[in-house]
């Protein structure tokens, strides 16, 4: 017999009722260390107190009103995002998977505008997660995201990571790349600084728009507000969302007035997008994460869990090959089975996320402290040696 929850998750068997900064409390009273961040989402960590003074003053007000009427919450947070960032306007939705579908239509409807409607394909890499719609499983293209749920959405073009799209950026029908500045799911796969300039020089010279997918590396995650800003490029249309929200469901696709030009009055819509209490919410995460001091520190605890990490791989050469990644975004690269490292982390009370490439990923909160990175390494080493005497 089917769940009442329908059955896609493979959930571990742990159930929390709170949290607090970067730990999490089950039922039966144990305490996580928390190095997920809900995959993430929670940047700010759990109860942060400021998010919740927004959370119930807003909601004490008004929490949805629809965009047949003016938001200022909304407004707010559009100009924070314009303010610190190249772009000129902000869409807000309720996912990244919502930011990915307008992102695809943003850039075919520029096209359309501007007399050349066939241009509508869009250059991609593989290893990508954009989201679980049917767009955004086109563009990964990959057999685990698309499986089954044929027929694809056309207008995709899918390479492998770190293709030179010299030639590809030149046909008549290509409208954008889009990349993820940092591979999440993929295995936490950074693209090289020069790549992506290099990127950014052949979408100038053929005239493609080139989006950026920041769902996962954005928000201060990598120890800059957005993660392209290391390269010293801009996109013409960002997807955000994930740490946004500091755990409240928002995303925003961001752009230039030029790549946004299309979209007019009555081109795209979203009931509860951009609603007062996630726009209140996301105002404030941004109101701190953008904080230059708050970012240094980000920069400066990841260096130290950087570290620390090498240390680990060092001392567990028959677990662990590497580690990767950029700021508190941080990937070990797994010789034993990743499914086991997270499995043996569990064990020890501490939450690490799998993805691909034999991946474990760290995507602590961005409040972590120096105490705790030292007892999440602590934690990780103890969790390492349990896989040893697994595998021994």
């Amino acid at each position: 017999m089917i769940p009442s929850i329908l059955p896609t998750y493979n959930r571990a068997p742990l159930t929390f009722e709170k949290g607090e900064g970067s730990w999490l409390e089950t039922t039966d009273g144990r305490r996580f260390l928390d190095l997920g961040a809900g995959i993430a989402v929670n940047a700010l960590g759990h109860a942060h107190p400021e998010l919740v003074k927004v959370l119930t003053e807003q909601g004490s007000k008004v929490w949805h009103l629809s965009n047949l009427f003016q938001i200022p919450q909304q407004q707010k947070l559009a100009d924070l995002i314009v303010e610190n960032t190249f772009a000129d306007t902000v869409f807000f939705t309720n996912s990244g998977t919502e930011a990915c579908e307008l992102a695809v239509k943003m850039a075919r409807k520029y096209w359309y505008e501007k007399g050349q409607p066939d241009r509508t394909r869009i250059l991609t890499f593989e290893g990508a997660f954009h989201g679980r719609s049917s767009a955004a499983i086109a563009a990964a293209g990959s057999e685990k995201m698309t499986k089954g749920f044929g027929p694809l959405l056309p207008g995709f073009t899918s390479y492998p990571w770190g293709t030179d799209l010299s030639d590809a950026v030149k046909d008549a029908d290509v409208a954008a790349v889009m990349v993820e500045t940092v591979q999440g799911e993929g295995g936490i796969r950074p693209m090289p600084d020069d790549q992506l300039k290099a990127l950014r020089a052949l979408c100038d010279d053929a005239g493609v728009l080139l989006i950026l997918d920041e769902v996962q590396c954005g928000v201060g995650r990598t120890g800059r507000l957005f993660a392209h800003e290391w390269a010293g490029v801009t996109p013409d249309i960002m997807m955000i969302a994930k740490g946004i929200g500091g755990g409240f469901p928002l995303g925003a696709v961001a752009a230039t007035e030029e790549a946004a030009s299309g979209m007019t009055a009555g081109t795209h819509g979203s009931t509860y997008g951009g609603n007062p209490l996630g726009c209140a919410i996301g105002a404030k995460v941004m109101e701190i994460v953008s904080d230059p001091a708050f970012l240094a520190e980000v920069n400066r605890k990841a260096g130290l869990l950087r570290q620390k990490l090498e240390g680990l791989v060092a001392s567990h050469p028959d677990v662990f090959e590497s580690v990767r990644g950029t700021g508190l975004m941080i990937g070990l690269k797994c010789k034993a089975p990743n499914t086991d490292v997270v499995a043996a982390a569990y064990e020890e009370e501490t939450i690490t996320v799998g993805a691909a490439d034999n991946v474990v990923r760290l995507l602590p909160p961005l409040i972590i402290t120096d105490e705790e990175i030292e007892e999440a390494v602590a934690r990780l080493d103890r969790a390492a040696s349990r896989v040893e005497a697994k595998h021994a």
